[in-house]
């Protein structure tokens, strides 16, 4: 089985278990992690013994989005092309979880913050952990929702409460996500749980898994591609702003950002 710098997979019982292992940053992803996940989700593609796919973490998080310590989007070393990011590799990574022919089921045991909570949301069924915090966080840093959040959120939460999560940062606890229909279920054990819900899927017919994903998605997102652009150019405008440079040595810093719109 292929080994990764980031993540840990594993197969039990007919489903790929993909584990995010960076848990020193919580499970911030850096251009390995993503690459490492979305391979990880191919090779369970092409495993014919694989039915089904489970995307968890080691640690207190689950996903804290972006690792603001990668060189790619330090805006404080000089002008950062996050479009370019985004373009390469975010929306790659959640393109990966979309369009896998083998569900995708998110274990969420942590945090899911900035993109890490596109990421949980990308997920086609999801199980979280009591009290589980899932946060944008996107303005604090002088940011746009990215990785298809603005897509998904306005979907599912409507436009003004979903403009009131995105801008003022205030967190949603598991158990609001399970009103808004987020998720799916609460548990203690968020991945065994997953891996029960992940053998009820194995023994369905894999062709009719697939088109049933395939069918419903385009039901519900067949304009995901043109927000994903969106995304994009609004990240690619913003990454090269000041307050992208201050609100990311201020969140370094551990202090409050000054931001002045430029």
């Amino acid at each position: 089985m292929k080994t990764f710098e980031t993540i840990k997979l594993d197969i039990k019982n007919m489903t790929a278990v993909i584990t995010i292992n960076r848990p020193q940053v919580y499970n911030a992803l850096n251009v390995q992690g993503k690459l490492d996940i979305i391979s990880a989700i191919r090779e369970a593609n092409k495993d014919v013994n694989v039915r089904s796919i489970v995307l968890t973490a080691e640690g207190k998080a689950f996903c804290s989005g972006q690792d603001l310590n990668d060189r790619t989007v330090d805006a404080t070393k000089g002008p950062v092309d996050i479009g370019h990011t985004i373009e390469t590799e975010w929306n790659p990574l959640i393109e990966a979880i979309r369009t896998s022919e083998k569900l995708v089921i998110g274990a969420i045991q942590g945090v899911c913050a900035g993109a890490g909570l596109s990421v949980a949301l990308a997920t086609d069924l999801k199980i979280a952990a009591p009290g589980i915090r899932f946060i944008s966080g996107f303005s604090q840093i002088g940011l746009a929702p990215d990785a298809g959040m603005s897509f998904m959120l306005v979907r599912q939460m409507g436009y003004t409460k979903a403009l009131e999560f995105a801008l003022l940062g205030k967190p949603l606890l598991s158990e609001q996500m399970l009103e808004y229909n987020f998720i799916n279920s609460i548990a203690e054990n968020p991945l065994e749980e997953a891996l029960k819900l992940a053998e009820q899927i194995n023994i369905l017919a894999p062709l009719s898994v697939k088109m049933v994903k395939k069918n419903f998605q385009f039901a519900n997102e067949k304009e995901l591609g043109e927000v994903l652009a969106r995304e994009k150019y609004a990240q690619r405008f913003l990454g090269f702003s000041q307050d992208y440079k201050e609100g990311v040595a201020a969140f370094l810093g551990k202090r409050k950002p000054e931001f002045k719109g430029q």
